[in-house]
């Protein structure tokens, strides 16, 4: 539980006007973020607990399709990106000189570090029946300009999942149960209902990547989805003339969108840079094929802000609130039950703030309640007491109603 007194929040009294995006104005009010230089923001407790329960429901879903956690390296050596011809391609690509004249790369994704880490894992066919990885990693990317706002930013948290397969057939299987995972992934986070599947470019992997795109005014993707089967296009594969992927139709309409998730077929690029090769039932040696599967988190967080948002305040799924319970006490005496009702809900496996601010006035806590966007505000006040009950009002309802604690 947090207690305030103990650890006190600055919300504003009101939203900074910075850009067209409200989101990120509710969010300093909020006391959520801090801005610390130009489209760099320092992410504060309670942000910070948004973004782990979005991490822990991303981590549950790609667990429950055999996919193992782990840590890459952010920082890796010159030699590995000069392997894959990317050191000199990859434009983002922060670069760095180490002692010893030296030069390392920040990662803006782990190609380089995970295929040569599996090799040690990867020998027979038989190591390749459910071989896939993730990781929830910090990415850099030194974008000449950051856009977007804080979408396209030089710093950001990423999961990636990379998956290794003895055969096209075996990826294709691997990546619909991905698919699968993504869109429980949304669900769980309420924004399936408006998440296009879009195709995408592929770049030097593939004809197509696919795309998870969620609809979104300030979005900065332009999709174009057809009029006739609803298939999504992002305007990267849209030149002259719109032609569907899927049916041939050449009517479509624009949606405004932000891209959440994305799918790229590596197939063999990375495993023949590394020699990353299997010996198959024949004793031959052969490729191994592997995707790659990112989900934004950190830029997740900010869409589901925006996405999420009523015209006077952020609004959370319950799912990845800070908390689930804002509990105002009236009079410090009436503290020590404040914290036996919060040890109660917490055994439930809720998450609980105190607002134990006794120079605070109570319009003031309240108000703190509704800018935090916390589901459930419970007051425990000297009258409620005598009764043994409490006053419990839910964020979306205009009354509250009284309980026995």
């Amino acid at each position: 539980m947090i207690q305030l007194s103990r650890f006190p929040i600055r919300t504003l009294k009101d939203a900074p006007k910075i850009s067209d995006n409200k989101s990120t104005s509710y969010l300093l009010q909020a006391w959520y973020i801090r801005q610390e230089m130009a489209w760099v923001y320092n992410y504060l407790p309670l942000w910070l607990k948004v973004l782990k329960n979005i991490e822990q429901i991303v981590r549950e879903e790609m667990n429950s399709i055999w996919a193992q956690e782990l840590l890459l390296s952010s920082l890796w050596n010159k030699e590995s990106w000069e392997k894959t011809g990317r050191w000199d391609t990859v434009d983002v690509l922060f670069k760095l000189e180490g002692s010893g004249n030296k030069e390392y790369a920040l990662n803006p994704t782990h190609e380089e570090v995970v295929t040569p880490l599996m090799w040690e894992f990867i020998q027979s066919y038989k190591d390749l029946d459910s071989m896939a990885v993730y990781q929830f990693q910090t990415k850099f990317r030194n974008e000449a300009r950051a856009k977007s706002w804080i979408l396209r930013g030089r710093e950001f948290i990423m999961k990636d999942l990379y998956s290794f397969h003895k055969n096209l057939e075996d990826l294709d299987i691997y990546f619909e149960e991905v698919r699968k995972a993504y869109v429980r992934v949304f669900d769980r986070l309420w924004i399936w209902q408006d998440t296009l599947y879009a195709f995408a470019s592929g770049w030097a992997f593939s004809k197509y990547s696919y795309e998870f795109q969620t609809k979104l005014e300030i979005g900065e993707d332009n999709i174009y989805v057809c009029s006739d089967c609803w298939q999504a296009h992002n305007d990267e594969i849209v030149w002259e003339k719109f032609e569907c992927v899927n049916c041939k139709s050449p009517k479509y309409e624009i949606i405004k969108t932000s891209e959440v998730g994305n799918i790229f077929k590596l197939w063999t690029k990375f495993s023949t840079a590394f020699g990353l090769n299997y010996l198959d039932e024949k004793n031959a040696k052969n490729e191994v094929v592997m995707w790659c599967y990112g989900i934004g988190i950190s830029r997740l967080m900010w869409v589901i802000a925006e996405y999420m948002m009523d015209e006077k305040w952020l609004v959370w799924p319950e799912s990845i609130a800070p908390a689930s319970h804002y509990i105002i006490v009236i009079w410090e005496e009436n503290l020590a039950k404040a914290i036996e009702l919060a040890k109660d809900l917490e055994k439930s496996g809720k998450e609980v703030i105190i607002d134990d601010r006794f120079k605070t006035n109570f319009g003031q806590k309240a108000a703190d309640a509704d800018i935090l966007w916390i589901p459930n505000r419970i007051i425990i006040s000297p009258k409620t007491l005598e009764l043994g009950w409490c006053e419990l009002k839910w964020r979306l309802e205009q009354e509250g109603k009284i309980i026995k604690m």
